[in-house]
């Protein structure tokens, strides 16, 4: 199980990324798929999480209605579009995986087992 997130960059505050996430080496399919954030000497915080089938997303406060996740099962692609970007998204962000919970399952908490590498977003003027 691989995952690697890219697509990060130096943005300008209120500016768009989209972020995306590749899976390699196994069904992307039967994964629940999570986005995270981290700053150095902060905890990581879960930003958002897609259930399997893309049948629901949930956000965390802080990037609820500016960001919005997907995925694409046929490529083995997750994405994470961020929009209006503030100074405080700035962090390194990491796609995660987990098996074996369902659909309708809040995706937010999950024992996220499988990481990526992660890409570094930074919102500065």
């Amino acid at each position: 199980v691989q995952l690697q997130a890219f697509g990060g960059g130096l943005v300008q505050p209120g500016d768009s990324l989209r972020l995306s996430c590749a899976a390699s080496g196994f069904t992307l399919k039967i994964y629940t798929i999570g986005w995270f954030r981290q700053v150095p000497g902060k905890e990581r915080e879960q930003v958002s999480c897609i259930t399997v089938g893309e049948t629901l997303t949930y956000y965390a406060r802080s990037v609820k209605g500016r960001f919005t996740g997907s995925r694409d099962d046929a490529t083995n692609m997750v994405y994470l579009q961020m929009h209006s970007l503030k100074p405080e998204d700035t962090a390194v962000y990491y796609c995660a995986a987990v098996r074996g919970y369902g659909s309708r399952v809040n995706c937010l908490g999950l024992p996220y087992n499988n990481w990526g590498q992660g890409t570094q977003v930074t919102v500065s003027s």
